[in-house]
């Protein structure tokens, strides 16, 4: 089958291109990016006055699938994703049971090929059971499919194991993901630690626990030479360190999540739970902080890590409430709305966050527009005005603190492998 997508804006950051093209997709793949494609054989896609990229991708998710499919599964997971204008995804290996070995990835794999509506791109945990003792079989765990490692929402306390964790990375080249918390510090916390945790009788979570395993992981990354990947950054202190280690060309990357640059700690006033998170919310110095990372290049990505939970894990009282928010079909709205239109980054710096960023990172073959390249393309109405309501979500999950925004921007078309697998109803 063939498509053209005719009169689009193409943005391409990987190839620098921001200018009204055609696209031809023949079969799976890109064929051609020029002006004037004509077919009498294509299919058109009528793109005028709507944004052509590549295929967006959110490199921190959580599909609860093995062990908690009451909260989400790779099906529900993954249509999340698609009606956010995703084409890929990376999940976490903190499922039951974690994903530490090789035939838990190749489930993943499988179930995704019989039930995703996106790629899935697996993450192995560093270690065993994530209990941060016994490193992983990680070169298995790479043949298997794992693009990545991480020990996600538990933290690498022991940093000898961390150290070995990165020499091997590197072997194998695959980049480390980081939580970064010093839960001897976090212990029984429920939110930032400040004013506002005082007033509200709740626990505090220091940012200096953030920021002391920022750190810490950089030198190690320093010193090894690995890819080090920090996930999730929400403190001012933490964009400085990453920033001062580009500049002495330490190989680290970061990412942030939209409720860091949308959200202070004020959210959690009322005992919000759909505000209480891992990271924590944060300050309003933290926000311009996030938000001078993503303008300068010192925050190379954004992603959602959505974290599903039922009704029950969050209509409770706050100390026992779960961490965490969904995101996947919010993400690229509040980009949109509160970093574009606010002339925090440009459309073209927005998309390299969201696509061509996180694929080099995961070492994964997408995020561009190249000819030869798989055909994953998001098609975007940047001017469409909508409500957020969590019940049209696909997720089966509701927990988003987003709840009744409005925001602009929606996924007009999505196409996959050649295939176009969401179309503006």
């Amino acid at each position: 089958m063939k498509i053209i997508i005719k009169d689009g804006r193409v943005i391409d950051p990987a190839n620098k291109i921001d200018a009204n093209l055609d696209i031809l997709i023949e079969g799976e793949k890109i064929s051609k990016v020029s002006k004037n494609i004509s077919s009498s054989s294509a299919k058109i896609i009528d793109a005028k006055g709507k944004v052509v990229c590549p295929g967006l991708i959110d490199m921190h998710v959580h599909l609860r699938e093995p062990g908690e499919e009451h909260k989400e599964t790779i099906a529900t997971g993954t249509l999340s994703a698609l009606n956010g204008g995703f084409t890929s995804v990376a999940c976490m290996p903190n499922t039951n049971p974690v994903l530490d070995d090789k035939t838990r990835i190749e489930f993943i794999l499988s179930k995704a090929k019989s039930d995703a509506s996106t790629n899935v791109f697996p993450i192995a945990s560093i270690t065993k059971e994530a209990k941060g003792e016994e490193l992983s079989n990680i070169g298995e765990l790479k043949e298997a499919g794992a693009v990545a490692l991480s020990d996600d929402a538990h933290p690498l306390m022991n940093a000898e194991v961390m150290r070995r964790a990165m020499e091997y990375s590197k072997m194998f080249g695959l980049s480390i993901i980081a939580h970064c918390e010093d839960i001897n510090m976090t212990h029984d916390g429920v939110m930032n630690e400040g004013f506002t945790s005082t007033i509200l009788g709740l626990r505090g979570m220091p940012k200096a626990a953030e920021e002391i395993i920022v750190s810490r992981n950089i030198i190690l990354a320093e010193w090894t030479g690995c890819n080090l990947h920090i996930a999730h950054v929400s403190t001012a202190g933490a964009v400085e360190m990453i920033r001062l280690a580009k500049k002495r060309k330490v190989r680290v990357t970061a990412e942030t999540a939209p409720h860091y640059f949308t959200l202070t700690q004020e959210a959690v006033k009322g005992y919000n739970t759909n505000a209480k998170m891992n990271p924590p919310l944060r300050e309003d110095i933290d926000v311009k902080a996030i938000k001078e990372g993503l303008k300068d290049g010192t925050i190379d990505c954004i992603a959602s890590d959505h974290a599903p939970h039922t009704s029950l894990d969050k209509e409770c009282e706050f100390n026992y409430a779960s961490f965490g928010i969904i995101g996947m079909e919010t993400t690229l709205s509040l980009v949109i709305t509160e970093l574009v239109n606010k002339k925090i980054l440009s459309l073209s710096d927005a998309i390299k966050k969201l696509t061509i960023n996180p694929a080099r990172i995961l070492n994964i073959n997408r995020g561009t527009l190249s000819e030869g390249s798989i055909a994953d393309i998001t098609i975007i109405d940047v001017d469409k005005e909508w409500t957020v309501d969590v019940n049209k979500f696909a997720s089966k999950a509701k927990n988003s603190p987003f709840n009744g925004w409005k925001l602009l921007g929606l996924p007009y078309i999505v196409i996959i492998g050649g295939k176009i697998q969401l179309s503006e109803k």
